[in-house]
This record gives C-alpha cells, sequence and structure tokens, in this order.
C-alpha cells in the first residue's frame, strides 16, 4: 500500500542499514516533497553517503521501504534501475568529469547513453549549459576550467535528461567559498524552477546562509534540526 502523497518524490519508511556490521540507520522515517530543498548533515561516518545510496538503489535497507517517485525499490527489477536514475540528477564532490572529452561532450554522454536523437541532444545541451552559465565554454576541457566552473558543468550534466529530484553530494566541498556561494545560488535557482533537492555538506556556513529545511543522522536516527539549533548542530 503506498501511503505517500503524489507531491512526495522521496519516501523511507521504517529504513535501516547495516555497513561494515555496524547499524548506521535505524527505524528512519523520511520524506522529500516536489520543489523542496533539503540538507542532510552529520559527522562523517555517520550514513550520509548511505542515505544517498539508498535513493539511487546502489544499496538496498536490511528493513524498511524506499520509494522515489512512483517507484517501490523493494519490489522493483534490476532492469529498472537506469529509469530510475534518470530521474535523479546527481552531483558529486569529486567532479566525475571524462578528461578527454569537451565540457559539451560530457554534457551529451549523458543525454547519448538514453538514446536520444542527435538534433536534440545538441538543443538539450546548450539548453542546460545556458541555465548554467557556461555556454561560451562548450568546448573546453575539464583540466582548463576552474573548480566552481567544473562543478556547474556536473550540474549541467545532472540536469540534462529533465530529472525530478537533484541529489548533491557535497557539491561545494573541493570548492573555495566564492565558489561555494555561486554553486548554491544554482542549486537555489534550480530548486526555484520546482526541482526538489537534497543535499549533503559539511558547510555549515552554508546552511545558515541560504536557509532551507534541515535534518542531521546522529546515532543512527534522523533528526529535523530547527533553524534556531543550525549553530549547535554544527558544533560552534
Amino acid at each position: 500500500m503506498n501511503n505517500t502523497s503524489d507531491q512526495t518524490v522521496v519516501s523511507f519508511d521504517g529504513v535501516s542499514v547495516m555497513f561494515e556490521s555496524r547499524l548506521v540507520l535505524n527505524q528512519v522515517d523520511f520524506k522529500l516533497e516536489n520543489g523542496e530543498f533539503v540538507y542532510l548533515i552529520g559527522q562523517t561516518g555517520a550514513g550520509k553517503s548511505s542515505f544517498l545510496k539508498l535513493i539511487y538503489r546502489e544499496i538496498q535497507p536490511m528493513e524498511g521501504q524506499v520509494r522515489v517517485d512512483e517507484f517501490n525499490l523493494s519490489s522493483m527489477s534490476n532492469r529498472q534501475i537506469p529509469m530510475l536514475r534518470r530521474r535523479l540528477g546527481i552531483v558529486f564532490q569529486d567532479f566525475k568529469l571524462l578528461p578527454d572529452r569537451s565540457v559539451y561532450e560530457n554534457v551529451a554522454f549523458a543525454l547519448e547513453v538514453t538514446g536520444n536523437t542527435r538534433k536534440f541532444i545538441k538543443q538539450r545541451v546548450m539548453e542546460v549549459l545556458s541555465m548554467v552559465g557556461l555556454s561560451n565554454k562548450r568546448n573546453q576541457s575539464p583540466h582548463e576550467l576552474s573548480g566552481g566552473e567544473q562543478q556547474r558543468v556536473v550540474i549541467a550534466r545532472a540536469l540534462a535528461n529533465e530529472p525530478r529530484i537533484m541529489l548533491a553530494d557535497e557539491p561545494t566541498g573541493n570548492l573555495d567559498p566564492d565558489a561555494s556561494n555561486s554553486i548554491m545560488e544554482l542549486l537555489q535557482q534550480i530548486n526555484n524552477r520546482g526541482m526538489a533537492v537534497l543535499m549533503v555538506t559539511h558547510n555549515y556556513d552554508l546552511v545558515r546562509q541560504y536557509p532551507f529545511r534541515t535534518v542531521r543522522i546522529h546515532e543512527g536516527k534522523l533528526q529535523e534540526i530547527p533553524r534556531s539549533k543550525i549553530r549547535a548542530a554544527s558544533g560552534k
């Protein structure tokens, strides 16, 4: 039975996960609504990466159910995993760009693997590069770009297949403060267009500067953190 609303794009219901014989998530309930922006915080090793991996089904829970959009990840077949991942735009801290391809080719690759026409690919790549402010860098290689620009390419690639949900895993982790603010502004713009964003971060300055709903994994449990307590949650 599906108790989630049409507006819920990710839900966890009593989810538990073991990692190396340690319970990293213990009976966790969570909902991400359509168009919502949520920060996921917690100490290193708390289970934040496991939380994201559950959503794109790299791992499965020991107990409980995960739903993403119309997919029940417990009962779906492995053949459906590519369909699930098209609903997700995933942004990693370490970029994972193809070094021997141009900016254009890196973004186009995400569309080629889903079988789009060359005409559509060209149109869509230019659309998303324009969204992230990199149309003029389309022929450059990743190594010719700054860290902030490389992360913009990653975001463009994540947007290419028009996902409903963006998962951002420490997207500012390797960036200086100015580039970090630039990426946050971009993620905020994407969210303002109606896309749900779930962002893992250790950067509590950004959490304070760009206030959105914040949840923390602590000792296997998920806690809602009120705005007034963000400073305490950061240990500062």
